[in-house]
């Protein structure tokens, strides 16, 4: 099957549209509406793609603007207890040892960058927690600078299609660095993390709203609706 990447960010970008201007606006994952709300700084984003990781969007962004009201900057962060971090990001995935990495991550930042966040990623890949996806949020939403995020969802849905066969997210984003225009890769975590949580489920995806179905392989898919 010859991938129409045009076709799909066309159809993806109305379908995000058309949801936006109805009931469901407002539902962009957690990190990209912490950037537009804190306008891009870093140092935001950063805080809130770590407490992204394995947590619902929701419990993220509530945690992540408790924690940001208080510490806007890596200063505030690294005076605050530990106790006191945990409980301000609480109920979000592995609080404790997010919690750690964070005072980890502001005192890295205060000593080494200035109090700044690195815009590299060999940097970014070097502070406690952050992975190859955080590292790419953080470049795309804070930076504006190239980078490709691969969530559960975009390597989930990528495999689904049949645009790759791979079997974890880092090897997902080196396969889509590959075939994917340039011009689509700051975009389509957005886009595929909505999809894969509105339609293209787990388990029973919606194959029959489905906006991409043309350009879709449904490998995996046993039932649908």
């Amino acid at each position: 099957m010859k991938i129409n990447w045009e076709n799909i960010f066309i159809a993806l970008n109305k379908w995000h549209d058309d949801i936006s201007a109805g009931q469901d606006s407002g539902q962009d994952p957690s990190v990209t509406t912490i950037a537009e709300k804190y306008s891009h700084d870093p140092w935001a984003v950063l805080v809130s793609t770590i407490l992204s990781l394995r947590t619902k969007d929701e419990v993220t962004l509530k945690a992540s603007q408790r924690i940001l009201e208080k510490a806007d900057c890596p200063e505030k962060l690294r005076i605050m207890k530990t106790e006191m971090i945990e409980k301000l990001i609480y109920p979000v995935g592995f609080y404790r040892n997010k919690a750690a990495s964070l005072r980890k991550i502001a005192s890295i930042l205060i000593n080494q960058y200035d109090s700044k966040v690195p815009a590299s990623m060999d940097d970014l890949l070097a502070l406690p927690g952050v992975g190859r996806k955080t590292a790419n949020l953080v470049l795309t939403e804070a930076f504006d600078l190239d980078g490709l995020c691969v969530d559960i969802h975009v390597h989930r849905i990528s495999n689904r299609c049949g645009w790759v066969s791979s079997k974890t997210p880092d090897e997902t984003e080196m396969i889509l660095r590959k075939i994917l225009p340039l011009k689509y890769r700051k975009r389509i975590n957005s886009l595929l993390v909505l999809y894969g949580q509105k339609l293209c489920r787990p388990v029973s995806p919606f194959c029959s709203c489905c906006v991409i179905k043309k350009q879709c392989a449904r490998n995996g898919v046993e039932r649908s609706r």
